[in-house]
């Protein structure tokens, strides 16, 4: 007999830190599994990724950065690393330097890759993505 009281919804909230990310993992999984891909998750962050995104057709793999938020960093550049992040139901994954070079050559984001958090520690997110930068997400969106 199934005990109910197991199925019981958990707030977001509720969780740690690493119970959030592997909640985050098995919802970006499911959307890729409506595209026909499986996730296999990694254990050691593997040339950048943290899980690998396999097609059925047995042709694409993809190697996937999973995020908190629209993120950048400059040790992912050259990588071929897709960027994975959910913004509440909707999961966009962006191929990193595609999207970089994106952005490097919009006027309203030219000041992001002048702040001292690019500059210095070679990486810039946005905990909510600016309208703007939504409007050229929309292309990666799930």
């Amino acid at each position: 007999m199934v005990n109910q009281s197991q199925f019981q919804r958990r707030a977001y909230s509720t969780l740690n830190a690493r119970q959030q990310e592997n909640y985050n993992f098995q919802k970006i999984a499911a959307q890729f599994a409506d595209y026909g891909f499986n996730c296999l998750r990694l254990s050691d962050d593997w040339q950048g990724a943290d899980f690998i995104a396999c097609h059925i057709d047995g042709v694409i793999f993809l190697k996937i950065q999973q995020k908190g938020r629209l993120t950048f960093n400059k040790k992912y550049i050259g990588k071929d690393i897709h960027i994975a992040f959910l913004i509440e139901n909707d999961c966009y994954v962006y191929p990193h330097d595609e999207f970089l070079e994106r952005l490097q050559k919009l006027d309203r984001c030219k000041s992001t890759f002048d702040t001292k958090s690019w500059i210095e520690n070679g990486r810039y997110d946005w905990r909510q993505p600016p309208s703007w930068a939504i409007d050229v997400l929309n292309e990666y969106k799930l």
